[in-house]
């Protein structure tokens, strides 16, 4: 494995190898129902023949890190199997996000079941999209499948694609292009150099319109795919149906672990994939960390958490069960805390109002005019931090977005005592507007002692005719569902909100003239006035819990 996988297991607190690779079978064919050949390694442990097998399909490559990985769980005793989706490094096909994973999944697990070295025991592993790849079968998969780990993921891509009606345009091109170049180069420095300059190009080209051929721009091709995203923008429509496996997830039996991150840009529909299973009567394991979703601490959690369900459902070992199902990283406080279930029990969701005076305050305004700002998408609202793919996610300094005057802030007094917010967020903002489209961004901020703001979770809603409509009074009265989170506002911190009409480039700006997503080109600056007169208030629930101990 070498001297860095080496490394990498002490750094992931890994449990000792208990044997080593014997043998690495590769690029084995593996058939899909319709002919296709999808290349397979398989990694043999020393003196396991009979071992339990783990499976990974991924789009990113059998070398490097799926090799580093599959070598990992080898050396612990299980019987590795690594295959590329179709369309991917030597697989046949072309790669069509989301779209054959069900059934290239099914046919492979149909394959492995006919092989004499199988010996009935199989679970799968895997973040991100090969996550994905396992809510895509587990349902159907039959006995063999005994546990699945999906992490950092979610059994509906297209709903994150699209959230709060928007688009996640950084992540969509930014994956985009990374799937389009990661073959390119002969030697992993020099795919390492392409993927590199294709960063740069990303960042260089996100203001481009049309979306549409954001694509040319930033790869020099039409992308098919990338089409898809931005024309059929309904995550609930007939085009993204077979690519939404959320409503099997209740028909899912076996024992599931879940692996997140505060900051991850699938926690909020992952979540939703957990409470599914809950109502289900399959409670999972979940862990949530102060991680995003590419933070190395996270990987070895996931690796951690994996080696804990192999231990415990394909080899019977009772005392590698979790002590607790749900275990939370609680921000702030810089502590984990065990939880019988998520959201956590007494949580009690506390109403914070926003008064026009720019405070933020339980007690509910007795009078006050609107605070406005003007949106531009022509100079959109930029993000700093938060839930994105790309690097700079996490909690980053607030001063500069706050400084701006397209963002209006509400900041409570200092507190005097530890304020726990543990579970769900969300906020009503009562808004009016001189345009039909707009959009509605809150963020939750801490500020410290010294006046410093620091992001912890937020959310966005876009605004149109047909979503949000004004009442009769003229007035938009939007939900806004933020990232849920665990953070302690300690003792003299102040709880912050931002209140803007963008996120650039995490959502793609509102370009205020209601032209679709993949061909729109006009730019209209809107005014908007945040209402908090009594029943025009504007208000946001944090879930307090009671003191961590």
């Amino acid at each position: 494995m070498g001297v860095g996988g080496w490394l990498l297991e002490r750094l992931w607190r890994l449990p000792p190898a208990t044997t080593r690779v014997a043998r690495v079978e590769r690029d084995i064919p593996v058939p899909a129902d319709d002919g296709t050949l999808l290349l397979t390694d398989v990694f043999v442990p020393e003196g396991g023949e009979r071992a339990p097998t783990l499976l990974q399909r991924t789009p990113y490559g059998r070398r490097t890190l799926g090799e580093l990985s599959a070598m990992i769980y080898t050396r612990r005793g299980f019987r590795v199997v690594v295959q590329s989706c179709r369309g991917t490094f030597g697989s046949g096909g072309t790669f069509r996000p989301q779209f054959h994973e069900r059934a290239d999944g099914l046919a492979t697990l149909r394959w492995l079941e006919a092989q004499p070295w199988f010996d009935g025991r199989l679970a799968m592993t895997g973040p991100s999209y090969l996550g994905y790849a396992q809510w895509a079968l587990a349902s159907e998969a039959g006995p063999s499948l005994r546990a699945i780990c999906p992490h950092i993921t979610m059994s509906n891509l297209p709903e994150h694609w699209y959230r709060g009606g928007s688009f996640s345009l950084d992540d969509a091109i930014g994956w985009t292009a990374m799937v389009e170049t990661q073959e390119r180069g002969a030697t992993p420095l020099l795919s390492g150099l392409a993927m590199l300059a294709m960063r740069r190009r990303v960042r260089r080209s996100l203001d481009h319109l049309p979306l549409e051929t954001l694509d040319e721009r930033v790869l020099g091709r039409r992308v098919p795919f990338w089409r898809d995203f931005v024309t059929h923008t309904e995550p609930r429509s007939a085009f993204w149906e077979p690519a939404n496996h959320s409503a099997r997830v209740a028909d899912v039996r076996i024992p599931v672990t879940m692996v997140t991150g505060w900051h991850d840009i699938f926690l909020p529909v992952q979540l939703a994939d957990y409470s599914r299973l809950v109502a289900a009567g399959n409670p999972p394991r979940l862990v949530i960390g102060p991680w995003t979703h590419v933070a190395p601490a996270g990987m070895g959690a996931q690796a951690r958490e994996t080696l804990a369900a192999l231990r415990a459902h394909l080899l019977g070992d009772a005392a590698a069960r979790p002590a607790a199902p749900v275990r939370v990283f609680v921000q702030g406080a810089k502590e984990w805390r065990d939880l019988a279930s998520w959201p956590p029990p007494g949580h009690s969701p506390q109403r914070w109002h926003l008064h026009a005076d720019a405070r933020l305050a339980t007690e509910a305004p007795a009078a006050g005019v609107p605070r406005r700002y003007r949106y531009d998408p022509a100079d959109p609202t930029p993000i700093a931090g938060g839930s994105l793919l790309s690097g700079g996610g996490g909690p980053k300094p607030q001063r500069h977005t706050e400084a701006r005057r397209d963002v209006l802030l509400y900041t409570s007094e200092p507190v005097a005592r530890d304020v726990n917010v543990i579970g769900p967020v969300e906020a009503e903002i009562c808004v009016s507007s001189s345009s039909a489209h707009f959009d509605v961004f809150v963020r939750l901020c801490v500020v410290d002692a010294k006046g410093r703001s620091t992001n912890v979770c937020d959310g966005l809603e876009r605004v149109a005719p047909d979503r949000w409509p004004a009442g009769v009074d003229g007035l938009h009265r939007v939900r806004v569902a933020l990232w849920p989170t665990a953070q302690r506002f300690r003792a003299g911190e102040r709880i912050r909100i931002q209140v803007s009409s963008g996120a650039h480039p995490r959502y793609a700006r509102n370009l205020g003239s209601g032209e679709p997503l993949g061909t729109g080109i006009t730019l209209r600056a809107s005014e908007q006035a945040v209402h908090h007169e009594p029943g025009r208030e504007s208000v946001v629930w944090l879930p307090v819990v009671r003191p961590v101990r």
